[in-house]
């Protein structure tokens, strides 16, 4: 049931009970009250029960004194409570209870049936049967404890939940006080009688009381009532089930109850229908009102707008419903909290939320406990605690429910948090946890602030130990987002704090993956998450070092979210381009966040960008420099020299990484004029005065900065690179005596006590030069030159415990393993990881010999091309040597006489560059010579008479080559051994190469008109193909523009149908309404049932009709034959079911098979009839399905011949899942459909790694 019927809400229609009174209660008590006087019966007393005397001490005494019926002190103590003196209804109850007796004799008739029946029972089982009693329980009696029982849960209901500071607690009227005070007097009651009827209510009401203010348990599961609780209401539902079978099901209050205990046990469902039911039988019930249980069912069953509904229409009943307005009041409240907190809706909301439903519900009740804690949270967000702490107090004392104790205690604990009471606080939260149950069940916000109370201790451990509990406890629907952003923070501190000195390898996965599970969740609309640059920033930190370019995303949408927020006012209006305007706007942007995007671009090699960032940037510093003069509002711990010195040098270093020197040295010679003493930017302008002039000027300049800061390690590093790049001395066999390393080792020794990576790493790559340089002929030599890479090895692994991730240090080593130990495969991970850091083209140099030595030729030459693009490498002869020989070395392996021709091609190139390089002219010499030697082993089939005869030539040029390399001052191999060769080329292959020639020349003259056939065949079939694949295509376009016009009009003829359709429903439904004679209402019209023929027996109704339909078949034949209109309507439902389900059809475009399906599929469609049969039918079965069931009870008796064919109609609905493909569909393909198998197709093997090649170079290839 719905809380609208009828379109009403909670009620019913055009005729609606009119509800005159608000509230029923007290409603038989009279203002006046005759007390009859005792042995007097003309003269009575006059009680005025309206304007009743404050002690009752003198009504007590003239109804003992006139011995007055239990009525007349029933009446009495429930006009004292009807004005809220509930203390002197229950003096003068407990005072009748004592005067009037609790049992009674029994008259002689109940005394002489009970021995009648004693003594048959006795004749029966021949045993002594006790003596009958001859007193019975006092029903008056019972019906006064039974009203003192309720007055006592009412002064439960208001006492306070724990005492008052400073209160005894065993003299402190609590709710616990007053409820054993009931379960005292309901014991006596129950002794004497346990099976009156009204003690079955009143005690399920106890139960219910006790129940709520139950602890809960630390074990349960969130959502469900702990198992003492359990057992509690049970018993209550079988108090309200006694109850109401005592009155025959007409005790609304103990369906009320029954409803309140499904509530509280979490059967949500079964509450809402008691409440239902509630509702149908005393729709003017208005207090208590169903409707709030109805609204509170639905509102946990995640249908709020319902539940809005249903307080809505208890509002209208009664507008002063405290209860009502509050949750209405939490409901705008939740839907506040749903948008943005800086949109007009949240305002319009919020202000709906607390002024006109919470302020209203607090004007009625200012100890509504809920109202309190509502209005105690918004005094909290505005910090007036004196508010908060007596609102939250006063909740805490007037509610008996445990959740709102629970609020109460986390606001009083937020108010000492944010007030600085650490101990307090941690108290208060304690509290409101363990009101929910604590441990692992709980208040997740209580247990998120104790976190954050252990952050403020800087206990750490705690903290985390307690938001990953949080974290865990948590469903995968309902994440704590908070706890995860302070854990990942807490994770991304200890990070940060250690980067140099433990490794938090584990603490960086962590804090990065929670950090991203808050960011991944604002991607979810229904979450309803703001971005917040705190973790957008964090995460940039984290990421900096290994995954720079996830930090620049990072960065990237902190600077759109700063964008987000500048208000369009500030917007330039003279400027349109998009770009131009972002560039525009980040001058409002903090120099900060648009200084770390542009050193993330440098990093990139983005170095245009970075110089745009790093010019935005000081653009910024001037625009905040000047809201600092005009008085503005700025942040004033930014040190704004130091931040413009900062950006100002990144920018000249950007301009270095462009070539825009003269730029650059602008940049760093106002940095000088500014700050005379910046070394960096001094260091900078002596290393391009050194680039740029090399011989005078550079050197000069770096002498002069190495003598006006002998102690500054970066000018130390400058001239260690001056001793070592720009020096033009002779090097020293001893490397100890080599002015590079003594620099070094003075600058280790004397000003950085051994912990200076550069000077560390300076020694070690000479140590490494000197090995590379050592003889190596003798095994003495040998052990030799390995310990001086041992010692090189050495001065990189001091430097990698240093720093860890130092790339050059690494790259060290794997250099050490190459040249000394041939460990190919464990040196190329190495490389491959400092690629990853050093940008530079020697280390794709690197890994291109490792390949090259390990056979994998692809790889090399890959690597080799990839540090040709790098800059300043496009014509390296070095590079280009490489990439002949591995190209050469692949010719070899695959025998491939196109690998041959373009390790020639790359020879010639490095030639051109270095024409005098003498080694480059005996390259081109040798791999000419390798080529001929190769195509003369090639088949004659394999090769032509073109090829061979540039071979010729290239062996000529090679002869010619080796003559003028052997006559050179320097050859690279002794001049008789290039003569040797000379003479070879010359004599031998000279000659071999021309028979090769003239065989060559007969083989292609014989076979010539074959080989042109063979040639014009394949250019035919090459055409064939062509040709077919263009029509196939051709095709294919035709076929699916065909589809798309086709469904566009079956769309457009089902609209059609579709809104057909409806006019006639609604022109029907028109016709079939008719004005009732009384009301003069529209109602619907009766059908007249069809008289019988005479003779034919009577329907005995509806349910032996259906059963022998279900029975047999044959009779339900009968039954249609009988019936005309159901055959019609049955025959057209029969025709409409026969039609194809294209349902069952999924189309893949991409196969011709599966558009023959399709085709075919039309056809039936089209052949079958048309799809209006569809659409009608299933519009019958949604008017039927979309019944509620107050319209199916309205219209049980006059729609009960039709109730088969809905029935029937709904099966035929279910039968059909008909519809109507789209262009989407085409391409989804589900769970293996044609789709699926035809991308599947589509796609291509990946393909092998190249791994299998052997290198076939011999001693010959030395260079």
């Amino acid at each position: 049931m719905s809380a609208i019927r009828n379109g009403h809400p909670n009620g019913g229609a055009h005729g609606e009970i009119p509800i005159t009174s608000v509230t029923m209660r007290f409603s038989d008590i009279p203002d006046t009250i005759e007390v009859p006087v005792q042995d007097q019966e003309d003269e009575a007393v006059d009680l005025d029960l309206v304007n009743l005397i404050d002690d009752p001490t003198e009504l007590c005494t003239l109804l003992e004194n006139e011995r007055a019926a239990c009525t007349y002190w029933m009446t009495v103590s429930l006009a004292y409570a009807k004005k809220g003196n509930v203390d002197h209804a229950i003096e003068m109850l407990t005072r009748g209870c004592s005067v009037i007796p609790a049992k009674v004799p029994k008259s002689q008739d109940e005394i002489a049936k009970e021995r009648e029946e004693l003594a048959k029972r006795k004749e029966k089982d021949k045993k002594d049967e006790p003596q009958v009693d001859t007193m019975k329980p006092n029903n008056e009696w019972l019906n006064m404890i039974n009203c003192l029982c309720w007055m006592y849960l009412w002064k439960s209901r208001e006492a306070p939940r724990v005492p008052n500071e400073g209160a005894l607690v065993s003299e402190a009227k609590t709710k616990d006080y007053y409820l054993k005070l009931a379960t005292s007097s309901l014991n006596d009651a129950l002794r004497l009688s346990p099976e009156f009827p009204p003690l079955s209510l009143v005690r399920g009401v106890l139960r219910l009381l006790k129940a709520s203010l139950q602890t809960p348990a630390k074990a349960s599961m969130p959502g469900y009532a702990d198992r003492d609780k359990a057992d509690i209401l049970k018993d209550a539902l079988k108090d309200f089930d006694q109850a109401s079978k005592a009155s025959q099901g007409k005790n609304i209050l103990a369906l009320l109850g029954r409803a309140r205990a499904q509530f509280m046990y979490g059967s949500y469902k079964e509450s809402l229908e008691t409440y239902q039911s509630v509702l149908r039988k005393r729709p003017d019930l208005v207090d208590p009102d169903p409707r709030i249980g109805i609204g509170c069912c639905y509102w946990q069953l995640r249908h709020r707008d319902d539940a809005k509904q249903a307080w809505e229409r208890c509002l209208e009943i009664n507008p002063d419903s405290k209860t009502a307005n509050i949750l209405l009041g939490l409901y705008y409240l939740d839907a506040s909290g749903r948008v943005p907190t800086n949109s007009p809706e949240f305002v319009r909301l919020y202000k709906k939320a607390m002024i006109e439903y919470t302020q209203k519900s607090f004007k009625i009740d200012k100890n509504q406990p809920l109202t309190c804690v509502t209005f105690a949270s918004y005094f909290l967000s505005s910090k007036k605690f004196s508010h908060v702490d007596s609102l939250a107090n006063k909740a805490i004392q007037h509610t008996d429910v445990n959740a709102i104790a629970s609020d109460g205690w986390y606001l009083l604990a937020r108010k000492e948090h944010m007030s600085g009471n650490v101990k307090i606080a941690a108290d208060y939260y304690r509290r409101a946890d363990e009101a929910r149950g604590g441990l692992e069940k709980g208040y997740p916000p209580a247990k998120f602030g104790a976190a954050q109370l252990s952050v403020i201790k800087n206990d750490l451990g705690e903290a985390k130990l307690r938001l990953e509990k949080i974290i865990q406890s948590a469903s995968k629907n309902e994440r704590n987002y908070e706890a995860m952003v302070l854990l990942g923070t807490l994770y991304a501190e200890e990070v940060f704090a250690n980067q140099s000195k433990e490794n938090k390898t584990a603490e960086m996965r962590k804090a990065r993956d929670y950090l991203e599970h808050v960011r991944t969740a604002w991607k979810d609309p229904k979450k309803n998450l703001s971005p917040d640059p705190a973790i957008l920033l964090n995460l940039a930190r984290l990421y900096e070092s290994d995954y720079p370019e996830k930090a620049l995303e990072c960065l990237l949408q902190v600077e759109q979210l700063e964008l987000d927020q500048i208000p369009s006012s500030e917007h330039p209006t003279d400027i349109e381009d998009e770009s131009a305007l972002r560039n525009a706007l980040r001058k409002n942007l903090p120099p900060q966040l648009l200084n770390n995007i542009g050193c993330f671009y440098s990093q990139s090699e983005k170095h245009s960008l970075a110089s745009q960032m790093f010019e935005t940037a000081l653009s910024s510093c001037v625009r905040i420099r000047e809201k600092a003069e005009k008085g503005e509002d700025i942040d004033m711990d930014m040190d704004m020299d130091a931040l413009v010195t900062t950006i100002s040098f990144n920018l000249g270093r950007s301009y270095e990484y462009q070539n825009l020197t003269d730029e650059a040295v602008k940049v760093y010679e106002e940095l000088l004029r500014r700050y005379d003493d910046y070394t960096h930017a001094k260091v900078r302008l002596a290393y391009i005065k050194l680039r740029k002039n090399p011989n005078k000027e550079g050197p000069d300049a770096v002498a002069k900065l190495y003598q006006e800061n002998p102690s500054d390690l970066d000018v130390r590093a400058l001239y260690g690179w001056y001793l070592g790049r720009m020096s033009s001395r002779k090097k020293s066999g001893n490397v100890n005596e080599d002015p590079e390393m003594r620099h070094w080792r003075h600058t280790v020794r004397n000003y950085h006590n051994t912990h200076d990576c550069y000077a560390l790493i300076g020694m070690g790559n000479l140590h490494m030069m000197a090995a590379r340089e050592m003889r190596r002929e003798t095994e003495q030599e040998k052990q030799k030159r390995s310990a001086a890479y041992k010692h090189a090895v050495g001065f990189f692994d001091k430097v990698l415990l240093i720093d860890p991730k130092n790339a050059h240090a690494a790259q060290g080593i794997a250099i050490a393993l190459v040249e000394d130990k041939k460990d190919y495969k464990a040196a190329l991970p190495i490389f491959l990881k400092v690629r990853e850091t050093i940008k530079d083209a020697n280390v794709y140099i690197n890994i291109g010999h490792i390949y090259a030595e390990l056979r994998q030729f692809s790889k090399a030459i890959e690597s080799y091309e990839t540090a040709l693009s790098k800059e300043g490498k496009a014509n390296d002869p070095g590079v280009l040597a490489c990439l002949g020989r591995t190209w050469l070395n692949r010719g070899k392996h695959e025998r491939n006489l196109y690998a041959y021709k373009t390790a020639l091609d790359y020879a010639q190139k490095a030639l051109e560059v270095s024409p005098d390089a003498i080694h480059f002219k005996f390259n081109v010499a040798f791999v000419q010579i390798q080529q001929v030697q190769h195509i003369m082993n090639v088949p004659e089939t394999q090769r032509t008479l073109a090829q061979l005869e540039e071979a010729s030539e290239g062996l000529e040029a090679a002869i010619v080559a080796l003559d003028e390399i052997a006559t050179h001052p320097q050859p690279p191999y002794p001049k008789a051994d290039l003569e040797q060769r000379a003479n070879m080329a010359r004599n031998t292959q000279r000659k071999q190469l021309g028979r090769q020639i003239e065989s060559q020349k007969d083989y292609e003259e014989k076979n010539k008109e074959k080989l042109a056939a063979a040639l014009e065949l394949r250019q035919a079939e090459i055409r064939r193909r062509e040709e077919e694949k263009k029509k196939a295509l051709d095709l294919e376009r035709e076929r699916q523009e065909k589809i798309r016009k086709e469904r566009e009009e079956i769309a457009a003829r089902d609209r059609a149908l579709a809104q057909q359709r409806m006019e006639e429903d609604k022109a029907r439904a028109e016709a079939e309404m008719t004005t009732d004679s009384e009301t003069g209402e529209k109602v619907k019209r009766k059908r007249k049932t069809k008289p019988k023929p005479s003779g034919e027996p009577k329907s005995k109704g509806r349910s032996r009709r259906k059963k022998a339909e279900s029975d047999d078949d044959d009779d339900d034949r009968s039954e249609e034959e009988r019936q005309p209109k159901k055959k019609r309507k049955l025959a057209s439902k029969k025709e409409a079911t026969s039609k194809y389900k294209s349902a069952e059809i999924v189309v893949d475009s991409s196969d011709d098979d599966q558009a023959d399906a399709l085709e075919r599929a039309e056809r039936a469609l089209d052949n079958h009839g048309s799809p209006r049969f569809d659409a009608d039918d299933a519009s019958r079965a949604d008017d039927n399905q979309d019944r509620m069931d107050v319209d199916n009870a309205a219209d049980q008796n006059d729609d009960e011949d039709e109730e088969e064919m809905a029935t029937s109609r709904a099966t035929m609905k279910r039968a059909r899942r008909g519809r109507v493909l789209d262009d989407s569909d085409e391409d989804e393909g589900e769970d293996g459909g044609p789709a699926n198998a035809g991308s599947d197709a589509d796609d291509g093997e990946p393909a092998a790694a190249d791994t299998s090649m052997v290198d076939a170079a011999d001693e010959d290839e030395e260079d």
